[in-house]
């Protein structure tokens, strides 16, 4: 029980009742949970203005993508573009060559003796008969007037063995009647009979040792005239190795070499043409030879000749070039650049360089077709550098895109940039 209070002065009975001390607030835990709900507010509020702005930011990136890609999807590029063109009807190749005489022989002794005179030396040019070097053999004289009193003596032979064919054809006549009257015996008959037949036997062999004498006394003439050597054809000695006084030796196998001579009036190049190249190379070719010291000079000439064969270790094909040389300006053994102007079998396009995408699916071009980008594979041929020679994929006059963009894609709407003006054009 509680107690009761003394009642107050002012004479009221009150009646008081517990106090519950949890419930009643004091002022500073009042200001206390309105801080809390202020702080929850302006976090709540913050958040709030946060996750806003950040959807706000969302959508206007997500704006400006999607109007960047519907700029870029209805964006038409401004492209340069280059007319395919049809390849010229001649291929033109080069290839490095060497300068050779068309003609050439290496003199030798064909007579055993001594040169007593020499009229030529390197640098001497002769027409064809002119009398290099005479060479001196006394023995061939003694040979030859042996060889002569020799066939003498045999013609004196087959003349004793004519007059003893005679005398014996006239036995045989006259012993024939009479062994076949019964005059004469028989074995008579066959004396005279081959006796008549062992002087025409004779009169062969005499004959025959003529012959035979006169075909040596030709061989040693011939040897006489080759004391006399002469050039084989017009041409320039381009080697000496005798002098006046020199032995030399009449060996098939190991003849004395005297000079080599040249005829470079034409020069002869050989070539070993590649099997890509050789298909169109035939005799008549036109051909270019250019030797680096003489700039600006240009010598034509022609293909005279080919294998008809490829080599089968390299796949080339031998080719020989002539060019006339009548003021000898080019000499046998100089470096040469042959320039060929092969006709081309299958007519070919030409693709700058610029144009050329290369990517996994292979090479191809990006053609302009009614304002429209087209791609397109190719076959390259060959690389010229600056241009590319392609058998399929375009057609002469095709517009190509120069330099086209990485991302450009087939059916992609263009329109083609138009060409400075030349300098020509500006000052005009």
């Amino acid at each position: 029980m509680n107690e009761l209070s003394p009642p107050p002065d002012n004479g009221v009975l009150v009646h008081e009742h517990p106090v519950d001390h949890q419930s009643v607030q004091t002022p500073v835990q009042s200001k206390g949970r309105a801080g809390r709900t202020l702080l929850a507010f302006l976090v709540i509020t913050l958040l709030v203005g946060t996750l806003g702005y950040g959807f706000w930011k969302h959508y206007t990136v997500h704006a400006e993508v999607m109007a960047t890609a519907n700029a870029r999807r209805d964006f038409v590029p401004a492209v340069r573009a280059a007319a395919v063109r049809a390849s010229e009807p001649f291929r033109v190749a080069s290839w490095p060559g060497t300068t050779e005489a068309f003609e050439q022989a290496n003199i030798y002794a064909r007579a055993s003796g001594y040169i007593s005179k020499r009229n030529v030396d390197i640098g001497s040019r002769v027409k064809a008969g002119d009398l290099l070097v005479e060479i001196t053999a006394p023995e061939i004289e003694h040979q030859i007037a042996q060889a002569e009193g020799t066939l003498t003596q045999l013609r004196a032979t087959l003349e004793q063995a004519q007059a003893q064919r005679e005398l014996a054809q006239v036995t045989w006549d006259r012993d024939r009647k009479l062994v076949q009257q019964g005059w004469a015996t028989l074995q008579q008959g066959d004396t005279d009979r081959l006796t008549l037949q062992a002087r025409d036997a004779a009169v062969s062999v005499a004959t025959a040792n003529i012959v035979a004498q006169e075909a040596q006394l030709r061989v040693l003439n011939q040897q006489k005239t080759y004391q006399s050597v002469t050039a084989p054809f017009d041409g320039v000695i381009t080697q000496r190795n005798v002098d006046v006084g020199s032995l030399v030796q009449a060996d098939a196998a190991s003849g004395t070499f005297m000079f080599t001579l040249a005829h470079a009036d034409v020069i002869r190049i050989q070539l070993y043409v590649p099997q890509d190249d050789a298909i169109g190379v035939t005799p008549g070719t036109q051909a270019v030879v250019r030797v680096p010291e003489i700039p600006g000079r240009d010598f034509p000439g022609s293909v005279a000749r080919i294998a008809d064969a490829l080599q089968p270790g390299t796949r080339t094909l031998l080719t020989e070039i002539d060019v006339p040389n009548p003021e000898h300006t080019l000499s046998p053994g100089m470096y040469c650049r042959v320039e060929l102007k092969i006709p081309r079998k299958a007519q070919s396009l030409i693709v700058p360089s610029e144009a050329i995408i290369f990517n996994r699916n292979g090479l191809s071009v990006a053609v302009v077709e009614n304002d429209t980008a087209r791609i397109r594979p190719i076959t390259a041929v060959r690389d010229f550098g600056t241009s590319v020679e392609v058998s399929t994929g375009v057609a002469a006059g095709d517009r190509v895109i120069l330099n086209p963009q990485v991302d450009l894609t087939d059916g992609r709407k263009v329109t083609i940039r138009p060409d400075p003006p030349k300098p020509d054009q500006k000052k005009s």
